[in-house]
């Protein structure tokens, strides 16, 4: 069974975390994670096809930036509308645009924990960028497919298991509408990755037996806190630094990496067994994620991938990947060692990744040609949560047991007025798996 293949009536109504687990186990090798696209397109060819009209969900830094980038990688493609939970946020998103020549009305400017509601009844809308905190992008990719849009949506796609669930759902809810779906993890979109990646899958350095993948860097922004601001507000706004609403920074960031160690094995892992803490981030206004991991993955075949993520200032910083075969090395994207033989390396042309990924879904939709990434960034943001997972409780975590957990993040209700859910940050030895 290819793993790309839309499920039947049948089996999308009988899709339950086991059988989708036994399913996901059979084809871990399968197209899904070997490749973003399974065919060519040209998209110079398609610039000029059906005009694109995005909505924007979440016009923070990046949504911004992704709104450009989407402007900027084909033609006849236009910026329509926009939704964010706080008002000032899209006001400078709107300002940004229009200094692009983009002018969006009022009545297409939506604000509030339903604004995504408001922006998704508009009909002309063929295309929605989702770009908010990762706690929603479940819940926002699911009503975007039931209101029929193509999505980009960024990463992560989730913070726990049932969120996980929700997106494997929404993916073949789409693969049923004839729907595409592309996620932000921009280095399946760069030739270098792309041409390396497919030389190693077809046995450039043999078996995979060791990778590792690294995302060492500094510390990140925050925003404050407001007299005027409830707690929810102030945790939304500086929601990087609570579980519940990035998944931890493992989660956020470094799920690219692991995202590339997915895709050169073939396969998620099947295990994790992970350390963690608050080392240097230990002011209470961090929330309570932690500010380094180190991670072992084991996958089926019994390869292994050493993971590293660390926010510190003044450190040395590392963001790679690499892999050791039975015949070589490879660092993934612009070079391979084979034990006997000369080094190749990558000399195409590369492409921005965070260009060509909307570039490669515009085409797509032209083309009638629906691409589908909602599994394999769903599989790479459960191998992040699984490594958080093991590390805040000092015990190894397996992909059925995240897989199958009923346990959401998060409150039940949302608005400004509720309190968002008490948590402390995790201790090793009496935090509770979720």
């Amino acid at each position: 069974m290819n793993q790309d293949q839309p499920l039947s009536s049948s089996e999308q109504t009988d899709l339950t975390r086991r059988s989708f687990l036994k399913r996901s186990s059979v084809v871990a090798a399968g197209a899904a994670v070997a490749s973003s696209f399974p065919f060519v397109i040209n998209s110079s060819a398609q610039e000029d096809g059906k005009p694109i009209r995005i909505g924007l969900v979440g016009c923070g830094g990046r949504g911004t930036g992704a709104a450009g980038n989407a402007l900027s990688s084909a033609k006849n493609v236009q910026i329509v509308a926009l939704a964010d939970l706080f008002k000032d946020r899209l006001d400078s998103c709107r300002e940004n645009l229009k200094k692009q020549g983009v002018e969006i009305p009022d009545d297409r400017c939506f604000v509030g924990f339903d604004a995504y509601q408001k922006l998704l009844a508009l009909s002309d809308i063929n295309y929605v960028i989702l770009a908010t905190m990762p706690h929603f992008r479940h819940i926002h990719l699911r009503a975007a497919v039931e209101a029929g849009k193509n999505v980009f949506m960024e990463k992560p796609v989730a913070v726990d298991g049932p969120g996980i669930r929700s997106v494997i759902e929404s993916g073949e809810m789409a693969k049923q509408k004839g729907l595409s779906i592309v996620a932000g993890t921009q280095r399946r979109h760069q030739p270098d990755y792309q041409d390396t990646i497919k030389r190693l899958q077809d046995g450039a350095i043999g078996d995979i037996l060791v990778g590792r993948a690294y995302w060492n860097g500094s510390e990140l922004w925050h925003h404050g806190r407001n007299a005027d601001w409830s707690e929810m507000e102030y945790q939304c706004r500086n929601w990087y630094y609570f579980t519940w609403l990035c998944g931890d920074h493992i989660v956020e960031q470094h799920v690219h990496n692991l995202d590339v160690m997915n895709w050169v094995m073939g396969a998620h892992p099947i295990k994790a067994s992970g350390m963690g803490g608050r080392q240097v981030r230990t002011d209470p206004k961090y929330g309570h994620i932690f500010d380094h991991f180190a991670v072992e993955y084991e996958y089926a075949n019994g390869a292994r991938m050493f993971s590293q993520c660390r926010q510190h200032d003044n450190c040395e910083d590392n963001i790679s990947e690499a892999v050791i075969g039975v015949n070589g090395t490879s660092n993934c994207h612009t070079s391979i060692k084979p034990k006997n033989g000369a080094e190749w390396k990558f000399t195409g042309k590369n492409k921005n990744g965070y260009v060509q990924e909307h570039a490669d879904l515009i085409a797509a939709i032209r083309a009638e040609k629906p691409v589908n990434e909602a599994r394999q960034v769903a599989e790479s943001t459960l191998t992040a949560i699984m490594g958080r997972e093991s590390a805040y409780s000092g015990h190894s975590v397996t992909w059925d047991e995240m897989l199958n957990s009923n346990v959401r993040l998060g409150p039940e209700t949302y608005s400004f007025e509720v309190q968002p859910p008490h948590a402390a940050v995790a201790i090793p030895g009496k935090y509770k798996m979720a």
